[in-house]
């Protein structure tokens, strides 16, 4: 998950994206794909290959060990509790500045280290999918010098290791692993600029590798608007393929207090339910006016500004009422595009959805609304027949504690999953 622009738009999600996308009605362009492949329930793996040590500019390169040492990974146990819980792979988030900043000894390690966990999930009966995931907040391996166009100064590099990545991962069971090349693209949802630097990586790709699944993607995002923008048809000649797209819909709910939203709306709200008609404006809005009144560092003219927005986003997530209809209507985008095209649905992962927990010292108590959202999402998905990847395995949106590597039961009964004997 990255904080594409499309999170800076307090646009009317609770409206317009409501309707599908006109879609054709002629005949099936693309056949189903055959194969069968260990991805149905899953878990993003973040942030086992993310959180680096990058030198600040003007160096380009980092201290080694690229990724930070106090970063929860997971450790087999933990990858065989997953397995107990009903999950059957996980989708691996991999940061390339490290690989691509590395001398060749070093390179070597880093991918031998990729190795040794694509192996350890595996040897779990976890099957994988890696995704090569840029950080937007890296000062120079960031996705704008690596795959804003086939132009970007980075670009033939990033293809270089997408195609080597390829090469590796053909070694392990051709059902237990897959290659996602892009996360989220940044281009806008009918961009031509990103099905030309979609082609080019899936090129690299076959070129290393004949019959490792290949996941491929929409623009914008990967937002389910992108997925209904994307021409399927030129993509057969990549097959074996999958494709995937990421729901966080509403952002208003799913990114309350994020840290990391540049717009101040998204880091006051707290305590949104769901659905709407769980809580009240009022109540939402006394834990926004609770947690600005806890920052010291926005002045007050910047925080009534903030509040005024916070209050007028707030009025049209209340008077829409969303509920579980919101996100069959939503995930209904992706279920007419894959049958106006003939494709599977079951070749169609949500690669990604999740919420933030509300922040209890901001609320008069704690609330079960993100276990009802994260139900509400799983069960579209699966009645829409798609299979699913929830973010994530750690932090404030995870399952699984830093620590004590105790399992939320909130979440795992969420998932629809079992709790695992210890």
């Amino acid at each position: 998950m990255t904080g594409w622009s499309r999170r800076r738009l307090l646009r009317t999600a609770l409206s317009g994206a409501l309707v599908p996308a006109a879609l054709s009605s002629g005949p099936p362009a693309l056949a189903a794909a055959t194969g069968a492949w260990r991805f149905r329930r899953g878990v993003n793996a973040w942030p086992w290959f993310a959180l680096t040590r990058e030198f600040p500019a003007p160096r380009t390169d980092y201290a080694w060990p690229p990724f930070q040492s106090q970063r929860p990974v997971p450790t087999p146990a933990d990858l065989r509790r997953l397995r107990q819980t009903g999950l059957d792979f996980i989708r691996l988030p991999v940061d390339p500045g490290p690989f691509l900043a590395a001398d060749a000894a070093t390179r070597t390690k880093l991918l031998a280290t990729l190795d040794d966990a694509v192996a350890a999930a595996i040897d779990a009966d976890l099957g994988i999918i890696v995704n090569v995931q840029a950080n937007g907040a890296t000062h120079y391996w960031n996705p704008d010098r690596m795959v804003s166009s086939t132009a970007a100064p980075e670009f033939e590099a990033y293809r270089a290791l997408v195609g080597e990545l390829a090469g590796r991962l053909q070694r392990f069971p051709a059902d237990m692993v897959a290659l996602e090349p892009v996360n989220e693209p940044p281009q806008s949802c009918d961009s031509n600029v990103w099905s030309l630097v979609q082609a080019a990586l899936l090129t690299a790709a076959r070129a290393s590798s004949a019959t490792l699944p290949l996941v491929v993607t929409g623009g914008c995002g990967s937002m389910v608007s992108g997925l209904a923008a994307l021409d399927p048809q030129p993509l057969a000649a990549f097959e074996p393929i999958l494709f995937t797209f990421h729901f966080y819909e509403p952002y208003l709910f799913s990114h309350q207090g994020a840290p990391w939203m540049r717009e101040p709306v998204y880091r006051a709200l707290n305590n949104v339910p769901w659905p709407a008609s769980a809580g009240s404006l009022e109540q939402t809005l006394a834990s926004v006016r609770a947690r600005m009144a806890q920052d010291t560092q926005t002045s007050q003219a910047d925080k009534k500004a903030a509040y005024a927005e916070t209050e007028r986003v707030l009025k049209v997530y209340f008077d829409a009422g969303p509920d579980r209809w919101f996100i069959d209507k939503y995930l209904g985008q992706a279920r007419a595009w894959a049958d106006a095209h003939g494709i599977a649905r079951e070749r169609i992962i949500m690669g990604e959805f999740g919420a933030l927990r509300t922040d209890a010292r901001y609320t008069a108590a704690p609330n079960p609304d993100r276990a009802r959202y994260i139900a509400d999402v799983r069960q579209s998905a699966e009645a829409s027949g798609f299979p699913w990847a929830f973010w994530d395995l750690f932090d404030g949106m995870g399952m699984m504690d830093d620590t004590t590597r105790a399992l939320d039961p909130a979440m795992v009964e969420a998932l629809g999953l079992r709790t695992p004997a210890d």
